[in-house]
């Protein structure tokens, strides 16, 4: 019964002896049990701050924002009475004389400023595409090569001591030699194969030593350079009368040298040789070729039908059906191009160099090369290189040679200067030479009438 009448007077709130003395005894009976705490969310603060009126009673859920509210009132009424209140957070807090009843953990804020629930803007959000992400690198691009730009522009003290030794030698001013780009125009030119050009030109400069021509007048008893000379002016005629394109002809020059190394030839098939090279050329490089009756008849019938097809299969016996060779021609649209790059992008080059100038004297510059039989010791690429280097000569195009020439060419100009000298020399005979077929077709305004230019002799003096 006494047992019952504490419990109802701690049920009730009042006030009961010796508590202390049964909380001790419950702790020893069960030490792993845990005090109830409030289910309610409800909090009991001892009575009031000492001193002063007991606060009310709480009968509302603890939130954030309240709880600090009530923290921040006991506060001031510690500071104005200048008493500390004791709140103990981990253990219990006595109420009335109550058993102790572990009380829900409060969170202290400094302000109710913090304790307001902050409201998150909700992420902006950014749609990511392809073009999105290419921009972001570009911009990211730009970034780096602008402070790139800015740390080389840094000046140091070595750039500036060079700076100052080349103003002193007078080398400030010298323009640099840029490396242009011949194949921009080409981009979208599937038929340019831009992706394989570099790897074909490789293999044209390994294969023209493979084909290259060597001296062989000597074994010719009854052959001479003259007689030569005299037959490759004649096909350039019938090459011309027949407008053919210029693949042909320098093809059929090779295949007429080409078979009169390996092969002994009287003067009286000589030029039978050179008819049945040109059939051969013909069908290699031409739509529609020229049948064999026509080139009877424009031998004024010197040979007959029979002939001109036995000779061609000799011809082709001889040189095993081999006519994939790299003739002057293939180096000389690609040196070319290279030299009309530059002259776009040179302003100041003179009016005289333009295109189709430079096309005519490099292509007459090139035949002339090829009908006399001096010009055979030097290699296609390096008769090609030479007649671009002459003709630039001629038209006055300022610089003579660039580093763009010199990277697609693969010379110098002192490597150019001997069979430039052998050009120019043959452009002096020119007028008065006998053989004159190669002069009047480059002397006619449809060809820019480009022969009658001066030659080059500044290029005689120059020292190889």
């Amino acid at each position: 019964m006494a047992a019952r009448n504490v419990l109802q007077q701690q049920n009730r709130g009042e006030a009961v002896p010796g508590a202390i003395k049964q909380k001790n005894m419950a702790g020893a009976q069960g030490r792993n049990r845990k005090a109830l705490g409030d289910i309610g969310n409800m909090v009991a603060v001892r009575g009031g701050v000492e001193g002063g009126k007991p606060l009310p009673q709480v009968s509302r859920p603890i939130t954030r924002s309240f709880c600090a509210q009530l923290l921040a009132n006991a506060q001031a009424a510690a500071d104005n009475q200048k008493k500390s209140m004791v709140v103990n957070g981990d253990g219990p807090i006595v109420a009335n004389g109550a058993l102790p009843v572990k009380a829900a953990p409060v969170a202290r804020k400094p302000s109710q400023k913090k304790a307001a629930a902050i409201v998150k803007p909700m992420p902006e959000v950014i749609e990511i595409s392809p073009d999105t992400v290419e921009q972001v690198k570009e911009n990211k691009q730009k970034k780096k090569a602008a402070n790139d730009s800015s740390m080389k522009k840094a000046a140091t003290l070595t750039s500036t001591l060079t700076a100052r030794s080349k103003a002193a030698c007078g080398l400030s001013h010298k323009p640099k030699n840029q490396i242009v780009d011949i194949d921009a125009t080409d981009v979208n030119n599937e038929l340019a194969v831009l992706e394989y050009v570099e790897d074909i030109y490789t293999f044209y400069k390994i294969a023209e030593n493979e084909s290259r021509i060597h001296d062989y007048m000597d074994s010719q008893p009854e052959i001479n350079e003259k007689m030569r000379s005299i037959l490759i002016d004649w096909l350039i005629e019938v090459h011309q009368k027949f407008e053919l394109n210029q693949e042909t002809l320098y093809l059929t020059i090779n295949i007429v040298d080409r078979y009169l190394a390996v092969t002994t030839t009287s003067r009286r098939e000589l030029q039978l040789v050179g008819m049945s090279a040109m059939l051969i050329a013909s069908k290699y490089e031409e739509i529609w070729a020229p049948e064999v009756n026509d080139f009877v008849c424009i031998s004024d019938r010197a040979y007959d039908h029979e002939q001109v097809l036995g000779m061609e299969k000799r011809i082709l016996g001889q040189l095993e059906w081999y006519l994939t060779v790299p003739t002057p021609y293939v180096f000389l649209v690609r040196f070319i191009k290279a030299a009309v790059s530059d002259a776009h992008a040179n302003v100041a080059v003179l009016n005289s160099c333009n295109v189709t100038s430079m096309e005519n004297m490099v292509y007459f510059l090139a035949e002339l090369g090829l009908m006399n039989y001096a010009t055979n010791i030097y290699c296609s690429s390096m008769i090609a290189a030479s007649a671009v280097y002459v003709a630039r000569h001629a038209l006055n195009c300022s610089p003579f040679w660039n580093e763009t020439l010199k990277l697609h060419t693969g010379f110098s100009e002192s490597q150019l200067l001997g069979c430039a000298k052998l050009l120019v020399s043959y452009h002096m005979e020119a007028p008065q030479h006998k053989l004159r077929v190669i002069y009047r077709k480059y002397s006619s305004s449809h060809r820019g009438a480009v022969a009658l230019n001066p030659p080059a002799i500044s290029l005689l003096a120059l020292h190889e």
